[in-house]
């Protein structure tokens, strides 16, 4: 506490920034951190949000930028570094999709779309001025939320950071032990999901080849509207059925058929 104290905004700003960037840091908990010690008046809470901002702003852009020039690619990146890559483009693309460029003013509330949006913005060719008004819009809104709720629970949370310094070194340990438990969770729980996928996965050469030699496939494309608009090229004789909508395809999927679906 005496650390943010002292060096407050500072500590802020590097971490809202490197969490904007990609990196895994409890980023929620700094900014409820601020609003505490504004509770208290060792820090100003206006302030402390205007920084929030100025960190969020220029790692947006970065991926904003990224999105705009690079496409799918950076979008693909980011969900194979992603704790969860198996739906979070997908999850992004159905906002856009339900409500349009105004979900960048949420994404900051959702874990892994706060770090997806603004490259699906780019993505989907938006002007960069939109995107910032959007952007500033929800980085506010989200710090002044944060912010706000930690000034309300100034007591109780600067209680409980009392009581971890009073733990010393243990509390370190404490904290260390469950972000490394909830990061191996997730990994082994993802590796277990791509594990049970490589049992039924065809490399595209092997689609090729059964294409070639006349095999009887029914192969489905899967993607979402706006990955066809930036690629729209598919296999030769697939069938469009964007994944949201399978369920009310299914009954026309042939049973003696081999099935291929895809979706990248």
């Amino acid at each position: 506490m005496q650390f943010l104290i002292d060096y407050g905004y500072l500590v802020l700003f590097l971490f809202i920034f490197l969490d904007q960037v990609g990196l895994p840091l409890p980023s929620i908990a700094v900014i409820l951190a601020a609003g505490a010690l504004a509770g208290t008046g060792e820090i100003n809470a206006y302030l402390a949000v205007l920084v929030v901002v100025l960190a969020c702003v220029p790692a947006d852009l970065f991926w904003f930028y990224l999105g705009k020039t690079r496409g799918g690619k950076v979008l693909n990146l980011l969900c194979s570094i992603s704790l969860e890559p198996d739906y979070c483009v997908r999850r992004t693309e159905v906002s856009f999709e339900r409500i349009g460029s105004f979900s960048l003013i949420i994404a900051k509330f959702v874990p892994g779309l706060q770090t997806i949006a603004p490259p699906m913005a780019g993505f989907t060719q938006m002007s960069t001025f939109r995107f910032l008004v959007l952007d500033v819009l929800g980085a506010t809104l989200w710090a002044s939320v944060l912010t706000y709720i930690g000034f309300l629970f100034s007591a109780a949370l600067t209680d409980i950071a009392a009581r971890f310094v009073s733990l010393g070194i243990i509390a370190t340990f404490i904290i260390i032990g469950l972000f490394a438990t909830f990061i191996g969770y997730k990994f082994v729980q993802r590796q277990f999901f791509l594990r049970s996928l490589r049992m039924r996965m065809l490399q595209p050469e092997e689609v090729n080849q059964k294409l070639v030699a006349g095999d009887s496939l029914y192969i489905i494309d899967l993607r979402h509207r706006l990955d066809f608009n930036a690629l729209p090229y598919t296999i030769p004789g697939a069938v469009r059925v964007p994944m949201e909508k399978i369920g009310e395809h299914h009954r026309l999927i042939p049973r003696d058929r081999d099935i291929v679906l895809y979706c990248s």
